[in-house]
């Protein structure tokens, strides 16, 4: 009998260690599934992400000094849908949808959620786009990716509804809703998880050429480029904390026009389900050269099957 006893209890310490092993391997959405991780074949990864930009400040101040501006603020919600078609699962397809909203001239910043299209100070619609692709082209690094997309504007002008005095002069520069110009798009991503499993390096490189008609967009026969790093702590497989430094540069190939700025924040991300994940961040411009000196505040849904 007492054999047994043992026999039992050293089974029972056996599936213990095991059971426990699992649950220490199995890694959720947010751990395993980063930007630099592609899907299998059939499987499905669809996001829809919120960004409200609001700025009571630029640098288009006399030599490029800061100066305080009535507030304006521009709403942009994405929603990327990727597929995987490979059976080696390093083939993804996909399709970006962006639609914007608008509001400048001292506006409310929550008036972007009213749509109203006021002569002057607002403007909405769908914006772009964009049928995207993402691969691995090094196989013995399979957490290094690249997504390319081409995004095509629908937009007929990037600013209307321009305000004229009595004489004829104007004195309002319009409504800016999205630039009209085509832009392609590749995104370098890298992910690193540290050998402690509680912390996860992340980079990207975003660079984009805009291409399209003479004189169609200001950002035409440019590019920028924006390099990101995100630092990620995970308590639990189910939540993390994130830190974020991002910079990005407009270089413009006829000198007509650049652009630099630099963007410090945070947020987090929860595992709601299984497949279903939540995302929140903040972040704020700190630096920049002919740009806004305002804040972002981000709030995502991700679901992966």
């Amino acid at each position: 009998m007492k054999k047994i006893s043992l026999v039992i209890i050293a089974l029972a310490i056996s599936f213990f260690g095991f059971s426990q092993e699992e649950d220490l391997q199995e890694k959720s959405v947010i751990q395993e599934y980063t930007p630099s991780k592609l899907l299998d074949k059939g499987q499905w990864d669809i996001k829809w992400f919120n960004n409200l930009y609001t700025e009571t400040k630029d640098l288009f101040g006399q030599d490029g000094s800061e100066r305080n501006i009535p507030r304006n603020t521009f709403f942009t919600s994405t929603v990327d849908i990727f597929t995987g078609i490979s059976e080696k699962s390093n083939f993804n397809i996909g399709l970006l949808l962006e639609f914007r909203s608008n509001v400048v001239g001292g506006r409310n910043g929550l008036d972007v959620f009213s749509f109203d299209g006021e002569f002057g100070s607002a403007r909405s619609g769908f914006t772009s786009i964009a049928p995207a692709v993402k691969f691995n082209p090094i196989k013995s690094v399979s957490n290094f990716t690249i997504q390319s997309a081409l995004f095509i504007p629908l937009v007929d002008n990037e600013s209307e509804d321009f305000i004229f005095d009595t004489e004829g002069n104007k004195i309002n520069n319009g409504v800016f809703l999205d630039q009209n110009g085509f832009v392609f798009q590749n995104r370098f991503f890298y992910d690193y998880t540290f050998p402690s499993g509680d912390w996860q390096l992340f980079t990207e490189l975003n660079a984009e050429y805009n291409f399209g008609k003479s004189n169609a967009s200001f950002a035409n026969d440019s590019l920028r480029l924006t390099p990101g790093v995100f630092l990620s702590y995970f308590p639990s497989s189910k939540f993390t904390v994130l830190g974020l430094v991002q910079h990005s540069q407009l270089i413009d190939i006829n000198n007509d026009f650049s652009q630099d700025f630099t963007a410090i924040g945070g947020g987090f991300k929860y595992q709601i389900t299984k497949e279903l994940n939540i995302e929140t961040l903040y972040t704020n411009f700190v630096r920049g050269t002919d740009t806004g000196l305002g804040q972002t505040f981000n709030i995502g849904l991700r679901a992966l099957f």
